[in-house]
């Protein structure tokens, strides 16, 4: 085990002998490491940064590293407010502790957009501190002495490292509005750096959730219910506990546990073991909710309204009547879900991969009846999250199982295990009406649709929906910015016994597809140019307009497409931020290959160029992959996939060109992980019609 997992909250405030300054997005305050009461603040979004005595520099992360890269850019902005090398940065994965960190949930592209502000006061509250000691010490002015290259520095050429003032700094009351150093004096934040933990990956040090170990460990797979809803009926462990290395069978909330000395015996052990389940939704079936869906569609609540678009299209001379339908998807994060617990009479620790260490201890509160602060949860690297690894199922199954066999325990879900016992981005269908003017420009637009509800079974973002609509299932439609002058959203809660979930970008990853298609089909009907048309309603939002331009500019847009080739280009706004793509896009036979993307983005100011580009390139492989091969269907209420054999994602033999464009527009932070995902779908199906002539209105593709 790494030290960074063994490292505890009573460790980190009384163990280091440093300076420990707390930080937050409104306020800064510190504490001495040694004898310091706490100041009783409630932290919201907090993080902590730690110089020690030592001379080292740590940034403790509140988030989950999934490969976003928090790990890098988080120490860039202490490295260069501080003044340090990067090099001499330490990250550690922090405990979980709402009083100091407010509700650590790692989702909706928000870790720079929320902690900026408190990293850059933790690390100019920490230089202020520092050289105030050393003036005092010097007994020079404050302006003689500064940080340079991660040593004090002042009158006369005194140098002094920075851990022999950390004692006299902590002494010393705390700046209330540390001052930042000037944009000039910036040398990390805004230039493009490696990934400091990519070294660790390479070489296999990192240590994953799956990777953990610990002494007297087992190992433990779960017999799930086939079907959604399912419960035991009954069971046989007779010939499950007859193959080796099996130490117990036992019944949890979600199904029988086969505990055992390794993965392949607790395999082996649940593909033996005898198991009656009662299935009350065995007759559900994809078809059967289209069907729901497409009857619940037009009796939904409104989300939207201006002008009146029943009116207008009752009127209209050209119009056009449309039914999208998007299916559910899996995560499928490329490390399997997996949780390792170590629960005693006293208290439990558990180490996972996890995006909500908050949830995970929750529920082990629950399971347990443990006080919460007997409750450690070590958050490991994650290989992969999108939402998935926010939930708290597969850590609570290993919890259930710690108890029951009394030593620690590590669940293993296996790729088909991920697959059909999981939680979806929802399916959902819409129904889409427009209309022109006499000029052949968009006058009216009506989308009704149909959804299953993220929010209605998760409150821990915000209230529950009580009959009216969820934020999520409307995200990209209701707020779309075109000039429209009569525009209606509408929606409907569509039920279903089926696990939905966040999904990577959540409600921007449907919505602008049907919208942004949709916008295409009326544009050809008025027989517009798609990017003149959207410009033209875009009028009133130049920042929307600026990368539009961009995209369209750097795939040539204007310009004959090459041979065989169709262009297509969509935009979106989520998380802060404003994405544009565009794309070409041939067939091969019947199938279709994307050759090349082009994407602007404006995510605001930019911390590392490198974690932008790299994010968006994944994004766009995550929708890619989404559009042409991704769906979840049901046949007697199961999953008809189960591996990336027939849930494949793209491969790098048919990986397009992609080109990125990142525009420094100077607005507030925006989000950037979930930003690629939004505008491939549409621009993919835009560049498709152009080439044939026909709208798709059904994903995936292929």
């Amino acid at each position: 085990m790494s030290a960074s997992l063994r490292f505890g909250r009573r460790r980190f405030l009384a163990g280091s002998g440093g300076l420990v300054l707390a930080f937050t997005l409104d306020r800064t305050v510190w504490a001495a490491a040694k004898g310091a009461k706490d100041p009783g603040a409630t932290l919201e979004q907090a993080g902590l940064l730690r110089v020690g005595e030592d001379d080292s520099v740590t940034v403790i992360i509140p988030e989950a590293e999934m490969g976003q890269g928090i790990v890098t850019s988080f120490s860039m902005v202490i490295a260069d407010e501080l003044g340090v090398p990067l090099d001499r940065v330490k990250t550690e994965f922090a405990p979980v502790d709402e009083a100091h960190y407010g509700r650590q949930v790692t989702g909706g592209s928000r870790s720079i957009r929320t902690r900026y502000k408190s990293l850059r006061d933790a690390g100019a509250a920490a230089r202020e501190l520092l050289v105030a000691a050393a003036a005092q010490e010097w007994k020079a002015e404050l302006a003689a002495c500064r940080i340079a290259e991660g040593k004090m520095v002042g009158p006369g050429g005194k140098t002094s490292s920075l851990g022999k003032l950390v004692k006299a700094a902590s002494r010393l009351p705390a700046p209330a509005q540390p001052k930042w150093k000037p944009d000039d004096q910036l040398q990390l934040i805004g230039k493009p750096t490696a990934r400091l933990d990519a070294p660790a990956k390479i070489r296999g040090e990192a240590t994953y959730g799956i990777d953990v170990r610990l002494p007297g460990m087992l190992r433990a797979v779960v017999a799930r219910s086939p079907s959604f809803g399912g419960t035991v009926k009954r069971f046989d462990a007779a010939k499950a506990k007859a193959v080796p290395g099996v130490r117990q069978v036992v019944q949890i909330p979600s199904g029988v546990a086969v505990i055992a000395d390794h993965f392949w015996a607790a395999k082996a052990g649940r593909e033996a073991l005898e198991v009656e389940w009662d299935e009350p939704n065995a007759s559900l079936s994809s078809d059967s909710i289209r069907a729901a869906m497409a009857k619940l569609a037009p009796t939904g609540a409104e989300a939207a309204k201006r002008g009146d678009a029943e009116k207008a299209l009752a009127g209209a001379k050209q119009k056009l009547e449309a039914v999208y339908e998007v299916p559910y998807l899996a995560h499928a994060t490329m490390e399997p879900l997996n949780a390792t617990a170590d629960v005693k009479a006293d208290r439990a620790e558990i180490w996972a991969p996890t995006q909500a260490p908050g949830f995970v201890r929750g529920g082990a509160a629950r399971i347990t009846g443990l006080a919460p602060d007997k409750i450690q949860v070590h958050p490991t690297f994650l290989g992969g999250g999108f939402g998935r690894k926010a939930q708290t199922d597969y850590t609570d199954e290993a919890v259930h199982c710690s108890k029951a066999a009394g030593k620690p325990v590590q669940v293993i879900y296996t790729r088909e295990d991920d697959m059909s016992a999981a939680w979806y981005r929802p399916a959902s269908y819409h129904r889409l009406a427009g209309a022109l003017d006499e000029k052949g420009w968009p006058a009216a637009w009506l989308h009704q649709i149909a959804s299953p509800s993220i929010m209605a079974a998760f409150s821990g973002f915000g209230p529950r929906p009580a009959g009216g609509v969820d934020g999520t299932s409307v995200a990209g439609a209701a707020d779309l910015p075109y000039a429209i002058p009569n525009f209606r959203v509408t929606c409907a809660q569509a039920d279903f016994p089926i696990p939905v979930w966040f999904w990577r970008s959540v409600g921007h990853s449907v919505n602008p597809y049907v919208a942004e298609c949709f916008f295409d089909e009326l544009a050809r009907l008025g027989k517009k140019d798609p990017l003149e048309a959207r410009l033209r309603l875009l009028a009133d939002h130049p920042r929307w307009a600026r990368v539009l331009q961009a995209a369209a500019e750097k795939i040539g847009w204007g310009k004959p497409a090459p041979s065989g080739t169709g262009r297509g280009i969509a935009v979106a706004e989520c998380f802060g931020s404003i994405v544009a793509e565009a794309v070409e896009v041939a067939l091969e036979g019947k199938e279709p290959r994307v050759v090349r993307v082009a994407c602007a983005l404006d995510c605001g100011q930019v911390v590392n160029p490198r974690t932008v580009t790299a994010q968006l390139e994944s994004g766009i492989v995550y929708g890619l992959s989404a559009a042409l091969y991704g769906q979840i269907t049901l046949e007697g209420g199961r999953t008809v996939q189960k591996t990336f054999a027939d849930y494949p994602v793209l491969r790098m033999n048919v990986m397009p060109k992609i080109e990125t464009v990142v525009i420094q527009s100077g607005e507030p932070h925006g989000g950037v992980g979930e930003l690629g995902t939004p505008p491939s779908a549409p621009a993919v199906v835009n560049a498709l019609a152009a080439l044939t002539g026909k709208p798709i209105r059904k994903l995936p593709l292929t």
